[in-house]
C-alpha cells in the first residue's frame, strides 16, 4: 500500500503545485483567522499568520531561535524559506514531489537563500539524516499523509537534537472517547472520500497522536485544537477556485487536480459538522 500511496501523493503534488502557487502563492497550508475564526484577512496573510501563531504557541522566538531546521513535507518551500529568513537559520525541506523540490530550489535562489536552504526528495518515514541533526522539526500539514503515524513521530524524534523542539500541525478526525462516541458509518464514508481525493492513508484523533508521542518518548508535550481558527480557509479556497484563471489552470493540470478542486467542499463540510479537526502538537526531545 505504501508504494502506491507514495506514488499517488507524488503525482498529486507534481500535477497541482504549479496551479496552487499561481492562485495562492508559496504557502500550501491553512490560514489562521483568529482563535474563533472571525478575522477577515487576505488569504495569503492568513497563511503567514498561521506560521507566526504556531511559533508563538510553541514559544519559539529570537531568544531561543533554532539554528538548523527540517521542514517535513515542505511543499514548494514556503515555510522553509520563511523560517530560515526569520531566524537566520540553516533549513532543509523534504517532499515526495520532485516538481515541488525543484520549484523550492528555484525559490531559494530567488530569495538569495540558496547557501542556507536545501530541498530533497525524501520519504519522511525513512530520512537519510543522521541522529540528532536538527534543533527544530517543523511539520505543517504533512502528518495526514503518513501511512504509519508512530514511525513518523519516531523518525522525527531520531533526527532531532536533545533539547530540540517538534512543532506539528495536522488534519485529524474528531475525538471518539466523548459523548459523541465512535465514528458513524456516514462519518467514515465522508473521511474515505477525503482520503481518496487527497491521497491520505487515514487520519486519527489528536488524543491518539498524543498517546503515540508519549510512547515515543517525547517530553513537555503540549496539544491544542485550532479547528475554529482555520476553518474559514476552505471558504476562501472555494472562492478562489471559481476565478477564470483557476478554471483554466485546472484543465491544464489534469483530472486528478480537477477532482481535488471539485471535492473542496468535502473539507468545508467536514469542519462544519465537527468531523475534521486541526490538531497541534509541540514537544521536546
Amino acid at each position: 500500500m505504501s508504494n502506491n500511496l507514495y506514488r499517488d501523493i507524488r503525482e498529486f503534488y507534481d500535477a497541482s503545485s504549479r496551479l496552487w502557487e499561481q492562485i495562492w502563492g508559496e504557502h500550501m497550508h491553512h490560514g489562521y483567522y483568529g482563535r474563533g475564526g472571525t478575522y477577515k484577512l487576505d488569504r495569503r496573510q492568513a497563511q503567514i499568520d498561521l506560521i507566526e501563531e504556531l511559533l508563538i504557541w510553541a514559544n519559539v522566538n529570537q531568544k531561543n531561535a533554532p539554528q538548523n531546521i527540517i521542514d517535513v513535507g515542505c511543499g514548494i518551500g514556503g515555510s522553509t524559506l520563511y523560517l530560515a529568513r526569520k531566524f537566520a537559520a540553516q533549513a532543509t525541506g523534504i517532499t515526495l514531489s520532485p516538481v515541488q523540490a525543484s520549484r523550492a530550489r528555484e525559490r531559494a535562489i530567488d530569495a538569495d537563500l540558496e547557501d542556507r536552504v536545501s530541498f530533497e526528495v525524501a520519504n519522511a518515514l525513512e530520512m537519510s539524516f543522521a541522529d540528532n541533526s536538527f534543533d527544530l522539526v517543523w511539520s505543517l500539514e504533512s502528518g495526514e499523509h503518513m501511512p504509519d503515524k508512530e514511525k513518523f513521530l519516531r523518525e522525527c524524534y531520531r533526527v532531532l537534537q536533545p533539547g530540540g523542539k517538534l512543532i506539528l500541525a495536522t488534519w485529524c478526525h474528531r475525538e471518539t472517547n466523548s459523548l459523541a462516541g465512535k465514528l458513524t458509518p456516514d462519518e467514515i464514508k465522508h473521511l474515505k472520500e477525503i482520503y481518496r481525493v487527497y491521497c491520505l492513508p487515514y487520519v486519527i484523533s489528536l488524543s491518539e497522536y498524543r498517546a503515540i508521542a508519549i510512547d515515543c518518548g517525547w517530553q513537555n508535550l503540549k496539544c491544542d485544537d485550532w479547528s475554529m481558527a482555520v476553518a474559514p480557509f476552505w471558504d476562501a479556497v472555494i472562492d478562489s477556485a471559481i476565478a477564470p484563471s483557476a478554471i483554466i489552470g485546472l484543465f491544464q493540470a489534469g483530472w486528478q487536480t480537477i477532482q481535488g478542486a471539485l471535492s473542496i467542499n468535502l473539507m468545508r463540510q467536514g469542519y462544519s459538522r465537527g468531523l475534521i479537526r486541526f490538531g497541534l502538537i509541540c514537544a521536546t526531545k
